[in-house]
């Protein structure tokens, strides 16, 4: 393994994985509390902002904890991330667009029950490209999961079901739970993978060595 400096930029690059994750997360149980149709909600709500505040918390303390590490590795290949900024905004905007283009879809076709677990599937499949691009291997896990997730859901879940006299949405309520987990779980991952990142860089400064990357 070659030595090189850990940047300020690679651990706050964690760190916006990790807020990216405590959102979306905590949006997609969002979507399985609705799914849920009453039952639960207040203890939902109030376990899962408490999941996404304490991941925002984690990102929080990686970036603050970073000021102290230099940008030397990122000022010397600026060029390198601003391709890789740029092309992190086609995906994003792409996965938007198909997003957006699926709900027109399903809703015009009286589909909307669809239109959770094909959410799900893009946003999985999304994942891809962004693990090549960052060479985050856990982001192929993730999409993995999150495509799995959906397409065993539409094969072998009711839509809806029944349980005394309540009527839950199935799709929205495993599929919602689901891909917050799988992404809650993510971001735990990540921000650990930060703060070792950061450990290291620090531990090596303090002994006047150059950090190894992971």
């Amino acid at each position: 393994m070659s030595q090189t400096t850990i940047p300020r930029a690679a651990v706050r690059g964690t760190a916006a994985g990790v807020i990216f994750m405590a959102f979306f997360g905590t949006l997609w149980a969002g979507i399985g509390i609705r799914g849920m149709q009453g039952w639960g909600f207040l203890v939902l709500i109030i376990l899962s902002l408490l999941i996404g505040v304490l991941l925002f918390i984690g990102a929080m303390a990686l970036i603050k904890k970073s000021s102290t590490l230099s940008n030397e590795g990122i000022n010397k290949n600026r060029e390198q991330w601003k391709k890789k900024n740029i092309w992190f905004g086609i995906i994003f905007s792409l996965e938007g667009l198909l997003i957006a283009m699926a709900s027109f879809i399903c809703t015009s076709t009286n589909h909307l029950d669809l239109f959770v677990p094909v959410m799900a599937l893009i946003v999985g499949a999304h994942f891809f490209p962004l693990a090549s691009l960052f060479q985050v291997s856990i982001y192929y896990i993730t999409g993995t999961l999150l495509c799995l997730l959906a397409t065993l859901v539409m094969l072998t879940f009711p839509v809806k079901t029944i349980i005394s006299d309540h009527q839950i949405m199935t799709w929205w309520v495993s599929v919602g739970f689901g891909s917050a987990l799988i992404l809650w779980g993510t971001g735990v991952i990540v921000c650990l993978k930060g703060f070792r990142l950061l450990n290291m860089a620090q531990n090596t400064l303090g002994n006047g060595k150059l950090p190894t990357q992971l």
